[in-house]
């Protein structure tokens, strides 16, 4: 009862101010407060390399532009290559997943592998998440072997669709400062103007 009224009261916080985010911080699984802002940094970083090579990689399986296959040897289908890419996110997920439940960072506790399998609260919304990535990836790649990968990748358009759902959805941003949202602003509009200007170039690509 008293975690109750206590969990009611902690809700009626404004958003926007220091109360909000603390009680944010009480609900996140990853720690804000006390981490490191160049260590945070670094993972985004990597990540962004990452994400950015992924869809050059299988543009290379599927087309061969570097010439690395014998003459005669086809190249593979999109479908062939999205297989084997789902194949090592899987790999990956997994080994990622078991190291960090043993060596968690950014303050998350230690937990173990049993303790992952027996709490299942909250893994639906995971699992949608796997289900739409794997579809958006699917149909990404499909769409990038006739359209061309960057292309693809551009009307994918991650940044814009993710900070939609972030300010409608979730509401970050609220109560922020004014400059902070003519940067957010000039950030879809930019992000907006490249896409439209890879797509209007796309449709000048020579077919010889």
């Amino acid at each position: 009862m008293e975690n109750g009224a206590y969990a009611e009261e902690a809700t009626r916080a404004e958003a926007g101010t220091a109360e909000y985010l603390i009680e944010l911080e009480g609900r996140r699984s990853v720690k804000v407060f006390g981490s490191s802002t160049l260590k945070g940094l670094g993972l985004v970083f990597f990540a962004g390399v990452c994400l950015s090579l992924f869809s050059p990689a299988l543009n290379l399986a599927t087309n061969d532009q570097w010439h690395t296959l014998k003459d005669g040897v086809p190249h593979l289908v999109v479908y062939t290559a999205f297989f084997y890419f789902s194949v090592s996110c899987f790999v990956i997920g997994v080994g990622l997943n078991i190291l960090f439940l043993y060596r968690p960072m950014a303050g998350v506790p230690k937990s173990s592998f049993k303790a992952y399998l027996s709490d299942w609260e909250g893994r639906q919304w995971a699992l949608l998440a796997g289900l739409l990535c794997g579809f958006g990836n699917g149909f990404q790649f499909m769409g990038g072997q006739a359209a061309g990968y960057a292309a693809a990748d551009a009307v994918e358009a991650l940044p814009l669709v993710s900070t939609f759902w972030g300010i409608v959805l979730f509401g970050e941003y609220r109560k922020s400062s004014k400059k902070t949202y003519t940067l957010l602003v000039l950030m879809l509009l930019m992000f907006v103007a490249a896409v439209a200007t890879l797509m209007a170039s796309a449709g000048h690509r020579s077919t010889k």
